[in-house]
């Protein structure tokens, strides 16, 4: 961008495009190569630096960092001490919060909700009414298959969630990957049974809480 560009400005703590239709706190921080635009809203201490972009309805507060070449955008929420790097992506109505890390290529989405001292990295994928609050509530496994993808389990209000690369069907079950891997797969059938059992003994142990 050239340093006149109608219909924005640049934030006067870091220097940061923000366009006139979003909302950003003189207090926050917006680094000199950093986004903000449409409704998004950046308050309180929150940084945004690094190329990433806040925009569509999202909302970044407190003292929440959003780096790299992250993005946080439709209606997702980032709160607390919570960062989003890497080129990690927070969207929909995702929420995360506290003291939570979402880093490398992961996703949070839907209505997850990822807090505490949670970590999801990597190429994780967090989606649908998931309830992530500490690191053993998220399990990935990877690369498997063959695709070389990233299996990923999390824990719900109600139980898990799993997914594998772009299958990802809300509700689905250890039982329906076990079906998509022998319709797709099923030479890395051994493999995933495998990580399968990996999964059953960590979701034991979320029923157990």
């Amino acid at each position: 961008m050239s340093d006149e560009r109608p219909g924005w400005h640049r934030h006067p703590n870091g220097g940061g495009w923000v366009e006139d239709t979003a909302t950003v706190d003189e207090t926050a921080y917006v680094g000199p190569d950093a986004r903000v635009f449409e409704t998004a809203r950046v308050s309180g201490s929150a940084w945004v630096y690094g190329t990433a972009r806040v925009c569509g309805a999202a909302e970044v507060s407190g003292t929440a960092r959003v780096s790299g070449t992250a993005q946080v955008y439709g209606a997702a929420r980032v709160s607390g001490n919570a960062e989003v790097s890497g080129t990690a992506q927070v969207f929909g109505n995702a929420q995360v919060s506290g003291n939570a890390e979402v880093s490398g290529t992961a996703w949070v989405f839907g209505n997850a909700q990822v807090s505490g001292d949670a970590e999801v990295s990597g190429n994780a994928e967090v989606f649908g009414a998931a309830q992530v609050s500490a690191p053993r509530h998220v399990l990935t496994v990877g690369p498997i298959g063959s695709e070389d993808q990233t299996l990923t389990l999390f824990r719900t209000e109600t139980g898990y969630g799993v997914s594998v690369g772009c299958w990802h069907p809300d509700g689905a079950t250890l039982d329906d990957l076990t079906a998509e891997v022998q319709r797709r797969a099923p030479d890395h059938a051994d493999e995933y049974e495998a990580a399968m059992a990996l999964c059953r003994v960590r979701i034991a142990e979320w029923e157990k809480r």
